[in-house]
């Protein structure tokens, strides 16, 4: 016990001296694994209406990211492929392939509030934004660092503006606000529940709302997901992309 205490205000001061990106990086890190690979619910309710969208994801650092959709019927073996920069869609309904432009990052995926780029995170917030320590806040009971992140001029982002709260106890993403190129805030995520997943404790349902479209919300729940399981780079490809669409028949 002694031992412990003493050790403490070490792992504290150490966390202190940690610079903004650092700190990003590390909650970044944290979330992404070398790998992982997870099952998710997404529920999308608006004002009269509510549905939800089952999917499971293997992703490898910030490279590679691959989404099986296996219901609802209508969207199920819809697959999503990001290779560095490049994002394509497998549609199975219409046998087609769909390159997914850089234009179309900041649109909405599968009619959530969630974007493309959101889903499969395209744009680094370690390596594509300036970042800015703004302090310390208390965000529903967990001690954070507030962080703002501004987009490198020739960046390819969809933000203008990120304002981050990271929990300093375990560098969890608690709270994030999005600011499009006028610095209007549109989208607010909140992060909760957190439980112990594989060898880590992480917020396992996350939360978008629309600032101006009232009782709209998406809901994202990780059910299951392993960190730092061997994947290799050839998973990610287009021809895999049909064999996992094929697997939900």
């Amino acid at each position: 016990m002694l031992t412990l205490i003493a050790f403490y205000p070490l792992v504290k001061a150490e966390a202190q001296t940690l610079s903004a990106k650092e700190i990003v990086q590390k909650a970044d890190e944290k979330s992404r694994g070398i790998t992982s690979q997870g099952e998710m619910t997404m529920t999308i309710t608006r004002p009269s209406w509510s549905r939800s969208v089952t999917m499971k994801s293997w992703g490898k650092g910030t490279e590679y990211a691959m989404i099986l959709i296996t219901s609802p019927a209508k969207d199920k073996g819809q697959v999503f492929l990001k290779i560095k920069t490049d994002m394509w869609n497998w549609v199975p309904s219409i046998d087609k392939m769909i390159k997914i432009p850089p234009s179309m990052m900041v649109q909405s995926w599968m009619g959530s509030d969630f974007t493309n780029d959101d889903l499969v995170k395209e744009s680094s917030v370690v390596k594509d934004y300036d970042h800015k320590l703004l302090g310390e806040e208390t965000v529903r009971d967990q001690n954070c660092y507030k962080i703002e992140l501004i987009p490198h001029p020739d960046a390819a982002v969809t933000w203008g503006k990120i304002i981050t709260w990271i929990t300093t106890k375990s560098f969890d993403t608690w709270k994030v606000e999005y600011y499009d190129e006028d610095m209007k805030l549109i989208n607010i995520m909140n992060a909760s529940d957190i439980k112990r997943m594989g060898d880590r404790e992480i917020p396992v349902k996350l939360e978008i709302i629309p600032v101006e479209k009232p009782n709209n919300k998406t809901v994202l729940e990780t059910k299951s997901i392993v960190f730092d399981k061997p994947i290799g780079d050839d998973f990610f490809s287009q021809q895999n992309m049909r064999k996992l669409s094929q697997s939900t028949r």
